[in-house]
């Protein structure tokens, strides 16, 4: 048995991130969500595996608020409002509406089968809410993790409207899980103070997320730092700032970090490029250091009593609760096709969230928390094992599949101050039917090949430059529209890489 202390957590903590990294490479080969190996990892090392005794429910629950204020602040700074904007009523209503019903139809399942299954007590309307809402919030993370490494995109708008989703619905599933324990614990619901809670927690938390969001791109940009490599940090502070803020104004510190992630990603920020580069890792990071913390805490042995009620829950989810959840939602957006609906009926995630969530009953010490961390962690297990192993499968056989634009190549992209378009394209026999040299490709006046890659070599080319087919080059020119019109010409249709300011 090893004990966490001073002594051997950098050690351990070394390990089993090691251990983490190996198995997600993996994991992105044979379709498994990194999720449930960064799981399945803690768990080996746990307390019914190596021996790792950690059973600190509060330092847990500190590291997931910690990790999810960065997550949801790096998937905010990912998404573009001009995505966003056509599928912002579906996603919005998802995000709220979804979370309610999906919480009400799976609250009354788990209420109506409690007390039926062999050595799971009866529980009460309250207490079966309160287990459907803390995993009533889907998890983006391993569907794109996925669709990124199979070089998959989704027809009808369907990702902005997952990401969407998945970015705002949390929110939803906190305050909701917040309200049911002030309810089990006073005995008593008042409508009108829950939809007070509502309406503070909300508001308070998008006005507060934008005018922070705002404040933080403004010092960004005003201040000068001679070491800029100390920008990100800057940022990183703000983060944990704008969610401690925002909770101490009684508002929803997850919905504002998330919308200060839209604002800042969505505005000219000095330094953007390495800012973004180093949140991307560091929202890994915190993944990593979440999945692992919950996959240590949990005993597996525990999770065995809790297989009958956790199947037959997660496959209710699964089959009916989600896809009547979404088909009403969805109900007036009539452009929707029938297949897409079905397709983002089936990518409602349980993931690293509703396990957090379900820390929430256990350190406010109600009677019946063992059961539903179990439960849910259970549940988050089946999700990922069932739905996390064919997101790409079910949008193949749904049509709903397509090849993803190309990414960018060469590490380069030109500053937001410069007024030009920059491309990658490779060369194909067709570009060289004129002859085989850079100056015997016809490209628009103003245009410039900067620099070729051929296999893992870098050059500056000349006018007398040799091209070979399957050289990569990296074009940087004043006029798009022409640009697009000489690749239409040379064939290379839409396959390539392209960034306009």
């Amino acid at each position: 048995m090893l004990v966490l202390n001073a002594g051997n957590v950098l050690l351990i903590e070394s390990v089993l991130l090691f251990f983490s990294i190996l198995a997600g490479k993996a994991s992105f080969k044979f379709g498994v969500p990194a999720l449930l190996i960064f799981l399945a990892v803690g768990m080996i090392f746990g307390s019914d595996g190596a021996g790792i005794q950690f059973n600190n429910l509060n330092t847990a629950q500190f590291i997931g608020t910690m990790a999810l204020s960065v997550i949801l602040f790096s998937g905010g700074m990912d998404t573009r409002f001009s995505d966003i904007r056509p599928v912002l009523g579906q996603g919005v209503i998802l995000a709220t509406l979804g979370v309610a019903i999906t919480m009400g139809i799976t609250g009354m399942f788990i209420y109506y089968i409690s007390g039926y299954l062999n050595g799971i007590p009866s529980l009460t309307v309250t207490e079966s809410m309160l287990m459907a809402a803390v995993m009533s919030s889907t998890d983006s993370a391993s569907v794109f993790s996925i669709l990124r490494a199979k070089k998959k995109g989704l027809k009808e708008n369907l990702r902005p409207i997952l990401e969407l989703e998945s970015g705002s619905n949390d929110p939803m599933a906190y305050m909701l899980t917040i309200l049911l324990i002030q309810v089990i614990q006073s005995g008593e619901m008042s409508i009108w103070s829950s939809l007070g809670m509502f309406a503070t927690q909300m508001s308070v938390g998008a006005v507060a997320g934008y005018l922070l969001g705002r404040a933080a791109v403004f010092i960004m940009n005003k201040i000068n730092i001679n070491n800029n490599s100390l920008y990100p940090v800057l940022l990183l502070s703000f983060i944990f700032f704008i969610f401690f803020f925002t909770d101490l104004l009684n508002g929803n510190g997850y919905l504002a970090v998330y919308i200060a992630g839209l604002v800042v990603g969505n505005k000219k920020v000095s330094h953007k490029k390495s800012v973004t580069t180093f949140f991307d890792g560091f929202a890994w990071l915190f993944q990593i250091v979440m999945f692992l913390t919950l996959g240590l805490l949990v005993n597996p042995s525990e999770l065995v009593p809790v297989i009958g009620i956790g199947l037959l829950v997660g496959f209710f989810m699964i089959i009916f609760a989600r896809p009547l959840t979404v088909f009403l939602c969805l109900l007036p957006f009539r452009k929707l096709s029938l297949k897409a609906k079905t397709y983002v009926s089936w990518v409602g995630l349980r993931g690293a969230v509703p396990i957090i969530f379900a820390i929430y009953p256990l350190t406010s010490g109600l009677e019946n928390a063992s059961l539903i961390f179990n439960v849910v962690f259970f549940i988050t297990i089946v999700s990922l094992l069932v739905q996390g192993t064919t997101v790409g499968t079910m949008a193949e056989l749904l049509g709903l599949s397509e090849k993803e634009p190309k990414e960018n190549e060469f590490g380069f992209e030109l500053p937001e101050e410069i007024k030009s378009s920059m491309s990658e394209i490779t060369v194909i026999p067709g570009m060289l039917r004129h002859g085989a040299h850079l100056m015997d490709i016809t490209l628009p006046d103003n245009t410039l090949v900067v620099m070729v890659k051929r296999d893992d070599k870098y050059f500056v080319p000349k006018g007398k430059t040799q091209l070979h087919v399957n050289d990569k080059l990296l074009v940087i020119s004043d006029n798009e529209y022409e640009l697009r019109e000489t690749y239409k010409e040379l064939g290379i249709d839409d396959d390539y890489y392209i960034q306009s300011n």
